[in-house]
């Protein structure tokens, strides 16, 4: 039990790592910075972070949210994200043992978890993202090829429909981007659970986006990108069970 937790432990610790990583895509992406490069620094006050600020999750508790050096109130989205990646890692290796396919999975979680954030932040799906969801895929395919037909049919059985509608509407009714992503992650899941979760991310955007507007009395922009993720996730991890629960239903 105890070597369990442990290692369990240290899947965590090593999510939370790449989710400090993570955080650095999410804002630096969006503004075209480089992500690799370019020294960590405090987003109010410039100074350049010491290696000992750094420590993902842990930091930000031990500092009790704000700079070391200006004392301005950091973000909770850095400990949010770490944590929640860490949590991804941990449930991926928990569901699905070690593997390859438990590896790609959780870069699969963290591709989704920061551009759910960008779009959400800004209606635009990188295209760098949906770059590396498509390389994943590629990977999983070729790691799969007793189902290569499945792959290759989930490349465009949703993603086909949606570029009909984009190109119909001229982009009003659905962004180019989401094309992109229910393309890449088709490869990667299978025609079935493409479906399945194209299907359940509009069941998620309709009713948490409704729900959103009431609860704010405002109108929002619908950013489908991270309701489709979400829906990406769900059948990545639990797509077989579920469509196979709901068809011994009839």
């Amino acid at each position: 039990m105890f070597a369990d937790i442990l290692f369990y432990a240290v899947i965590f610790l090593f999510g939370i790592v790449i989710g400090s990583f993570l955080n650095v895509c999410i804002y630096r992406i969006p503004k075209h910075e480089d992500i690799v490069k370019t020294r960590s620094h405090c987003m109010s006050c410039g100074h350049t972070l010491a290696w000992y600020d750094m420590f993902p999750l842990f930091s930000y508790l031990f500092l009790g949210g704000r700079c070391r050096y200006c004392k301005a109130k950091l973000s909770v989205q850095y400990p949010l994200i770490e944590a929640l990646n860490g949590i991804l890692y941990a449930g991926i290796v928990l569901l699905h043992g070690v593997g390859i396919d438990s590896v790609l999975l959780c870069f699969l979680a963290s591709a989704l978890l920061v551009l759910s954030v960008i779009d959400f932040r800004t209606y635009e799906i990188p295209f760098g993202i949906n770059l590396l969801i498509l390389a994943l895929g590629v990977v999983r395919t070729a790691l799969d090829l007793q189902h290569i037909a499945d792959h290759l049919i989930g490349l465009v059985s949703v993603s086909a429909v949606l570029a009909l509608l984009y190109y119909a509407s001229k982009g009003r009714a659905i962004g180019g981007g989401d094309v992109k992503l229910m393309a890449a992650c088709g490869l990667f899941l299978g025609w079935k659970q493409a479906i399945f979760a194209f299907l359940a991310g509009c069941v998620l955007g309709a009713v948490i986006h409704v729900l959103r507007m009431r609860i704010s009395g405002q109108d929002h922009v619908l950013a489908m990108g991270p309701y489709l993720s979400a829906g990406v996730l769900i059948a990545a991890l639990w797509g077989e069970q579920l469509i196979g629960w709901y068809l011994g239903m009839f």
